[in-house]
């Protein structure tokens, strides 16, 4: 365009780019961090950081007995005591990890699970693919959380006592905590193979896939290669919205006496020892609004970041995300 604005002297000069078109080129594939939700969601993720890490920082333990019980919030409790004497900041930072932890923990069980099976089933098609989704039809239709209650009850005894002769007292401690994340990745990979299996459908029959095949390469190359690396961006973005759906399934389940048990700590089982102190004779707001405060935090992050991430990677978004710069 220059050179032809130099060449005919009647031509007015290039249109220049404007500063924020610029800068939207320049940042390339980083430019989802600019976008409202990412900004929100990474500032509120630093802030979870700031406080999960601040009892270590306060030298609090969250486990530390004291005679002083259901205290006010004050300087030495932020958010005073509970029933043992223990310092609710610190118990609610460690029961903001353990959900956290969880969360993370099943969005990789339902991830495996459901990309393996989701893959396969579409790239093989046919019968095999009919049967395979009649399987996830199936599992579709039975109660999730029936399912993992059914799973914790029934093999809790057992699997307790492997783990206590094999680890100890950590062993089995940990159960709870691995029976959640089965449980909960278990049943959480149904809708991720369906997502799979559509992206798979529609870019096996690409013209690179033709390519790829009459070069001779072979079923697993053309999954892990060529097949899966294209589905990523929809992999990645549910991924993200499995974790808040994961950790409210856990402290739900913990709420209800059937995850972590004491003297582990998650955000379910402390609101539901702050519910069991609503009481005319005493009422200790900070042992409810702690763990609540904290859970809701946690999803609402979460949340934002799930939802900036899919505006980022879907190419329908881009375009009308460019004015919110």
């Amino acid at each position: 365009m220059r050179d032809e604005a130099r060449k005919d002297p009647g031509q007015g000069p290039a249109p220049a780019i404007d500063l924020p078109e610029r800068r939207r080129r320049a940042a390339g594939g980083m430019g989802w961090i600019h976008r409202r939700w990412v900004r929100a969601g990474l500032v509120l993720m630093g802030l979870i950081a700031a406080i999960l890490l601040l009892p270590a920082l306060l030298r609090v333990q969250p486990d530390q007995l004291s005679d002083n019980q259901w205290a006010s919030p004050s300087w030495d409790h932020w958010l005073g005591t509970d029933a043992n004497g223990r310092d609710l900041l610190a118990r609610v930072c460690d029961g903001a990890r353990v959900s956290l932890v969880v969360g993370l923990a099943g969005s990789l069980v339902s991830l495996v699970i459901g990309v393996s099976w989701g893959a396969v089933a579409g790239y093989v098609g046919g019968r095999w693919d009919g049967v395979m989704m009649r399987v996830v039809d199936v599992l579709y239709s039975m109660p999730s959380i029936l399912f993992i209650i059914v799973l914790v009850t029934a093999v809790q005894g057992p699997v307790v006592g492997f783990l206590e002769s094999v680890a100890g007292r950590r062993g089995a401690e940990a159960a709870p905590v691995l029976f959640l994340v089965v449980g909960l990745g278990g049943v959480s990979w149904l809708t991720m193979a369906r997502i799979v299996r559509g992206q798979v459908l529609s870019l096996r029959q690409r013209p690179f896939m033709e390519a790829t095949r009459a070069l001779g390469a072979g079923h697993a190359r053309l999954i892990l290669r060529h097949l899966l690396p294209n589905t990523m961006g929809v992999i990645l973005v549910y991924l993200t919205l499995t974790i808040p759906a994961i950790v409210l399934g856990e402290s739900f389940l913990s709420f209800l006496g059937l995850g972590v048990q004491p003297p582990q700590a998650s955000l379910g089982s402390l609101l539901a020892d702050g519910a069991s102190q609503i009481n005319p004779v005493r009422t200790s707001w900070t042992a409810l609004a702690g763990p609540g405060g904290a859970l809701v935090t946690l999803l609402m992050v979460l949340g934002f970041l799930g939802d900036g991430l899919r505006d980022a990677l879907d190419p329908r978004q881009r375009k009308s995300g460019h004015s919110e710069g």
